[in-house]
């Protein structure tokens, strides 16, 4: 539509906009330069959604600052435990639908990453997939493991030639921070593939 002004110029309304109120959308005309909803309720609204916005941020923020912290104050020791909590969950996941190492039964117990070659005795192989399988608890914990059955079915699992290098002489790991940061990272990305895959 055209207006008319005191001179007899036509004058053209404003164009039209889509209101940028979440939610909303209707066109309107603005009567204001750079206005962008079409009432106050909307302007109310989308003050409010800017704030917390806002506010989410912050606290995202705050959260990233406070994990800083926290790692700065973690040992290597804290760091190994991150990773190692990591590596056991894989292990479960991996072997989610496999009977204990052990015994070879399915029940409905509560199941470890157990170790063939306990990570006391073997630091190095702490975080190796062929030296760590799903096992019950009362063969973990009950049992010591239940090691001559585990032997047994590991080398039908893996074969006996990655079993007899198990149990051979290796190199100590020295792992930097860096380095265990990593495996954790690994594990927790391959855990979480896993149980996409099996969800």
């Amino acid at each position: 539509m055209v207006g008319r002004t005191k001179g007899g110029e036509g004058v053209k309304e404003p164009k039209q906009k889509k209101c940028k109120s979440k939610g909303c959308g209707v066109l309107f005309a603005p009567t204001r330069p750079m206005q962008t909803v079409c009432s106050v309720m909307c302007a109310v609204l989308d003050a409010r959604i800017k704030r917390e916005q806002a506010e989410t941020k912050k606290r995202q923020e705050q959260r990233r600052k406070d994990r800083e912290t926290r790692d700065k104050l973690k040992t290597r020791a804290d760091w190994l435990k991150e990773a190692q909590a990591a590596f056991n969950a894989y292990i479960r996941a991996r072997d989610a639908d496999q009977p204990c190492i052990s015994c070879g039964r399915h029940h409905t117990g509560q199941w470890h990453a157990g170790h063939y070659l306990s990570r006391g005795a073997r630091p190095e192989l702490a975080m190796h997939p062929d030296n760590c399988h799903k096992q019950c608890a009362p063969c973990n914990t009950h049992l010591s493991g239940n090691l001559v059955l585990y032997r047994v079915n590991l080398i039908n699992k893996i074969g006996l030639d990655r079993v007899e290098w198990l149990e051979g002489p290796h190199e100590p790991l020295k792992l930097t921070v860096p380095d265990i940061k990593a495996i954790r990272d690994k594990y927790r990305a391959l855990a979480k593939q896993l149980e996409k895959e099996t969800a």
